[in-house]
């Protein structure tokens, strides 16, 4: 008798979802810096558990899910690097805070990278649809903050920043709760054997 083995995407979409809503809440909405909780979330469930996940993806042969969790996997721990090198006794003597045209590429090409995978998901369901299009744009609004910033036509703390912000963090907040819904829907419908949640599924 074949050993049937659980669905690994809803810790992932999970990890990614409640991760992207705490980081999006505090550090953009709130205005807040990327504190130790931010870090440690995105080192643990925001990072390893999408790695597990997409581990767990792959023995079960489905590329895209293994390609999406640990790519957003890793995107967290790089996050946290990003932030923890600078400040670090050692690291820093040799990485110094990542400027404003380095992290317009490097939204930009997370922008681009998931504007590509949300093609995948164009014959899945429309909440998985709705989580790859949401974080598209918010990828993309990070980028052009940080671009209007390395031209100097957005000044950082200025009302406009802050302003601009609080909407990236807004759209940031629908971003993970729409991972979060499609996460808890998967484990409800499945426990139920039935559309508890629905997802839109496309057939």
């Amino acid at each position: 008798m074949a050993e049937k083995s659980a669905n690994p995407a809803p810790l992932g979409l999970l990890g990614f979802g409640i991760t992207t809503i705490l980081l999006n809440f505090v550090h953009n909405a709130q205005l807040g810096p990327a504190d130790a909780m931010i870090l440690g979330m995105g080192l643990a469930y925001g990072g390893l558990a999408q790695v597990i996940a997409g581990l767990m993806e792959y023995r079960k042969g489905n590329t895209f899910g293994m390609v999406a969790f640990m790519s957003y996997g890793l995107f967290w721990w790089s996050y946290v690097f990003l932030n923890l090198l600078p400040n670090n006794s050692f690291f820093g003597n040799y990485f110094g805070p990542a400027s404003s045209e380095s992290l317009m590429a490097y939204y930009f090409i997370w922008g681009l990278f998931t504007l590509m995978m949300f093609f995948g998901t164009l014959k899945t369901n429309r909440a998985l649809q709705a989580v790859f299009a949401t974080l598209t744009i918010l990828f993309f609004l990070l980028a052009i903050r940080e671009g209007l910033v390395a031209s100097r036509y957005l000044v950082v703390n200025t009302d406009n920043w802050n302003l601009f912000t609080r909407i990236i963090g807004i759209e940031g907040i629908i971003t993970g709760f729409s991972a979060f819904y499609l996460a808890l829907a998967e484990v409800l419908n499945e426990k139920y054997g039935e559309a508890v949640l629905p997802i839109g599924e496309i057939t």
